[in-house]
């Protein structure tokens, strides 16, 4: 009996491709395809609207009345209600939303107590070794390496920077003992913006359609290394996902990381 699946932000971009790419899979059974209560979806078949034919799952703003894990891509003012679903029914739980409050973390940390959950600000397997990367460059470059960090992504993204871009400046700071609440600069501008040393740059891009582009730049006087990836489109955060779901089914309580599902070595 395949393990049944709930994605919450069914319509969203990733929804809809971790749909597709589970039909293709048919690892789980799609059991739900749940958004928010005014989205124009709502009532839609699931399938109908990820554009591969109707699947028998019609987008709705209820939970069901059991699962066995769900995955979560949405906005992040969804994130308590989806917390809250997977409690009450044991559920685990994979979320891949971003810009969440600290108090919305805090939630999550005190869920995974209880059941088991996968916090990642990106899915995909390279962006994961990136995140692995960003650290052990860091170490070995040392501090006469200036380090600034671009993160480019579609128009329509909404926080900034992005979640990933932050998680590539925490790695840094935790590899080298750097405060990450003191040492990030959000852009530049004024007539007296020259880069202090110790810091790191995050920049952020919004343009057309991309996906997603994340450079971690370590520069010093006669070289530069930058360490980068492109995500040529999001089935790889989608399969990521797909990825974490079913390895998260049977685990004890306990917030995992990707790192944890590919067995990378923790940052």
């Amino acid at each position: 009996m395949k393990p049944k699946l709930v994605i919450v932000g069914a319509a969203g971009r990733m929804g809809r491709r971790i749909l597709s790419l589970c039909k293709d899979a048919g690892q789980f059974d799609v059991i739900a395809a749940v958004e928010t209560k005014n989205h124009p979806d709502i009532g839609k078949d699931a399938g109908q609207v990820a554009g591969i034919g109707p699947v028998g799952v019609k987008i709705s703003s209820d939970f069901p009345q059991a699962a066995d894990v769900v995955i979560e891509f949405a906005l992040a003012d969804a994130s308590s209600r989806t917390v809250e679903f997977c409690l009450g029914k044991k559920a685990a739980l994979v979320m891949g939303t971003t810009g969440l409050s600290a108090e919305q973390k805090n939630k999550l940390e005190a869920a995974a107590k209880n059941i088991p959950v996968i916090y990642g600000t990106n899915m995909s397997a390279g962006m994961n070794i990136l995140f692995s990367l960003a650290g052990k460059a860091a170490t070995m470059l040392g501090d006469d390496y200036d380090i600034e960090i671009i993160e480019k992504h579609h128009r329509f993204k909404k926080d900034s920077p992005s979640g990933s871009a932050l998680t590539l400046a925490e790695n840094v700071c935790k590899a080298t003992g750097k405060d990450s609440q003191s040492c990030l600069v959000f852009g530049r501008h004024g007539k007296d913006a020259a880069r202090q040393k110790g810091t790191i740059g995050i920049h952020a891009i919004r343009a057309g359609d991309i996906t997603g582009i994340h450079d971690v730049i370590f520069s010093t006087q006669g070289e530069t290394v930058t360490l980068s990836h492109i995500a040529h489109n999001r089935d790889g955060f989608a399969r990521g996902a797909l990825h974490a779901a079913g390895w998260l089914i049977g685990k004890k309580p306990g917030l995992y990381t990707m790192a944890d599902v590919l067995g990378l070595e923790p940052v």
